[in-house]
């Protein structure tokens, strides 16, 4: 069997992307390892088809760790023998590229974001280039790469002359399931508009606590998550008087989300302009919501605007202020027909786009790899 490896920085355990790819390279018949980081609050790892790695580091945040994770990283795999060596974003790409290098095995880059226009890179210029630095460096000399939408992959054209296969972050489709929203379950409200996801700067939680005053008072808030302004959210929510309709889950795992995610009533896929990352965006949970029958409010961008054109599953929203999220809400909690039609849509939409069409690009891909 051939040995593919992947990294991220990320802890693993609700990284739904990569525990799709490595599922479905591992049941192709490769053997797959994926490698991140161990955080204080980690929980143990379920078990998977693939080997699962977590590094234990010393820092956690800022310019060290990323540091100590990139050297920590490369010595592991200079020990270890791999047949591919697999990037994920920006931030494992330089200690694979270099492995790859030194053992003279091939190597893949899998574009999940713009990382050098994400709003945490944009407003730091040194390390914003460092990174434009590495990846002008390295993207031309990787012969294998792939992103999730077509806005990436000619954003990366343009810059590098590099052509990325397309991957979208689908979601798996269950063609033998269909539900309709709790209205009955005594036990949580009726209605809830939910978030999944990191809870970070940039991704609307706080436009939509700040919404959520002007919306039906019987609709709840549900965040299912954490990250950079998890606390902040939390203080909002008290300072606006919401609290007793909002409930954190802090990160709740694929399996007990999912029952959650059936249940709502809304979800929203908010962004910022802050960065060209985020408005060129695809995200994962954008096709979670639409795959369990939940329409959603959503950014009027490039990618979910094309989308929305062929499947409508989703109001637009050109802006995030509070009042203009609230009617949307509260439109969609009166008109039932609209919400019903949209509702309809989500079961044709994920009919064309779901991780079982997906994921015939990627087998094929590393198959044409290893053969090579």
């Amino acid at each position: 069997m051939k040995k593919l490896v992947f990294t991220v920085i990320n802890d693993i355990t609700h990284d739904q992307r990569m525990n799709r790819i490595c599922t479905s390279l591992a049941n192709a018949g490769f053997a797959v390892s994926l490698i991140g980081r161990e955080l204080p609050n980690s929980k143990p790892l379920q078990r998977q088809v693939y080997e699962q790695k977590r590094m234990r580091l010393w820092f956690s945040k800022g310019k060290l760790f990323y540091i100590e994770y990139n050297l920590r990283l490369f010595w592991y795999l200079l020990w270890h023998k791999y047949d591919v060596y697999g990037a994920t974003d920006l931030d494992t790409l330089l200690p694979q590229f270099l492995a790859a290098k030194i053992k003279n095995k091939p190597h893949t880059y899998d574009a999940h974001e713009y990382f050098t226009e994400l709003p945490e890179v944009v407003h730091r210029p040194l390390v914003q280039k460092f990174w434009k630095a590495v990846e002008a460096w390295i993207v031309p000399r990787t012969a294998y790469c792939y992103t999730i939408n077509q806005t990436y992959a000619d954003l990366f054209r343009s810059v590098y002359h590099k052509d990325f296969m397309i991957v979208r972050n689908a979601t798996v489709l269950h063609s033998d399931w269909q539900a309709t929203p709790n209205t009955e379950n005594t036990d949580s409200p009726p209605l809830y508009i939910l978030y999944q996801g990191a809870v970070n700067v940039g991704r609307g939680v706080e436009e939509m606590i700040m919404a959520l005053p002007h919306i039906r008072n019987d609709c709840w808030l549900y965040v299912c998550g954490k990250g950079d302004v998890y606390e902040q959210c939390v203080s909002l929510a008290q300072q606006y008087g919401v609290a007793d309709r909002v409930k954190f889950f802090g990160w709740v795992s694929p399996d007990k989300l999912l029952p959650i995610t059936r249940q709502a009533y809304l979800g929203f896929t908010f962004f910022t302009k802050d960065g060209e990352s985020y408005y060129y965006s695809l995200a994962n949970r954008f096709f979670d919501y639409f795959h369990n029958g939940v329409p959603q409010l959503c950014m009027n961008y490039p990618e979910y605007s094309a989308i929305n054109q062929q499947f409508e599953v989703a109001l637009l929203l050109d802006d995030l202020q509070p009042i203009k999220i609230a009617a949307a809400v509260n439109r969609l909690l009166e008109d039932q027909q609209e919400y019903q039609r949209l509702r309809n849509n989500c079961w044709a939409a994920r009919k064309v786009y779901n991780w079982q069409e997906e994921e015939k690009k990627l087998v094929e891909l590393y198959r044409r790899i290893v053969n090579e």
